[in-house]
């Protein structure tokens, strides 16, 4: 398979391609389990959905800085853009947090389904604010993938209320990251822009924190649970999403990123499945339906990436 693929891509080693998507599909498939950890937490109430965001961004700024320290000494902590990085970490910290919220009430699929929306959102993001220019076939595309999107979340809205569009929120924050990191380059590495990213999570979910604090709102308080397993559960999901994501970067270095985004779409088997394992949730066939609308549509635009309009 990966003869063929390399045969379409020039100068495509198929062993750096079998390795790369490799790493996307491990990388992808783990990432549920970094939310699934989340949803228990803060079910059993021993931590608020703020306080595990927060702790997520001290993971992987604390593990980014000790490799860099490691690898490049202190020179290696200077990022060429700081200032871009610590946004493109404001904007995924307030992302995470708005998703761990989300995930606390909803089935962890519905979730995800309704994020992935984003790679529709990115679309319509890159057409309003940097000015790239597409057909009527992708505009479908957008308008048959949010229709996707009302489909699960119409039935969750009239369980969970508004909480349940918290992910398309999640979904919108995650565009504009996206869209950032194309104006800002690449002119980093992966593990400073990981640190920077890092601490600027830590720094919205800290403010998100004292609030939660002066109002006294649940999702945002801070707690000190005395339960051992407790602190491994909250390290394990810091751990997973460190390395989840570094996969996945990793894996975009070896391989054209059109080739990878697809393999997004596994977070949702992942998802559905430790939904089912461990919360004993299952998409509706409705809810299947609106899932295999967002994929279709997300996965049309994709191609036409590759092609003109």
């Amino acid at each position: 398979m990966f003869d063929k693929v390399a045969r379409m891509i020039p100068s495509a080693d198929p062993a750096q391609l079998s390795r790369g998507m490799g790493l996307a599909m491990i990388g992808t498939l783990i990432l549920p389990g970094m939310d699934a950890l989340a949803k228990l937490v803060a079910e059993s109430g021993a931590m608020s959905p703020g306080q595990l965001t927060f702790m997520r961004f001290a993971i992987q700024a604390g593990v980014s800085f000790l490799a860099l320290l490691v690898t490049g000494g202190i020179a290696a902590l200077g990022a060429r853009h700081f200032s871009m990085n610590f946004l493109r970490g404001t904007l995924l910290g307030l992302a995470s947090l708005f998703f761990f919220i989300a995930v606390k009430y909803m089935p962890l699929a519905d979730a995800i389904a309704v994020f992935f929306v984003e790679p529709l959102l990115l679309t319509l993001l890159s057409w309003l604010v940097l000015k790239e220019q597409f057909g009527w076939r992708r505009w479908a595309a957008i308008v048959v993938g949010f229709c996707g999107a009302v489909l699960v979340i119409q039935p969750s809205y009239e369980v969970f209320g508004p909480v349940s569009l918290l992910p398309l929120l999640t979904a919108l924050l995650f565009a504009v990251y996206l869209v950032l990191n194309r104006i800002a380059g690449r002119s980093d590495g992966v593990m400073v822009m990981q640190y920077v990213a890092g601490l600027g999570g830590m720094a919205v979910c800290a403010l998100a924190l004292v609030f939660g604090e002066v109002t006294g709102i649940g999702d945002l308080q801070v707690a000190f649970p005395a339960s051992g397993q407790i602190w491994l559960m909250v390290f394990a999901m810091g751990m997973i999403g460190v390395i989840g994501h570094y996969l996945v970067v990793h894996a975009i270095r070896l391989v054209p990123a059109s080739l990878i985004a697809p393999f997004q779409y596994l977070e949702i088997v992942s998802a559905a499945g430790l939904g089912l394992l461990i919360f004993g949730d299952f998409p509706t066939p409705s809810k299947w339906l609106g899932i295999a609308i967002i994929v279709g549509s997300g996965l049309f635009v994709f191609w036409r990436e590759q092609r003109s309009d």
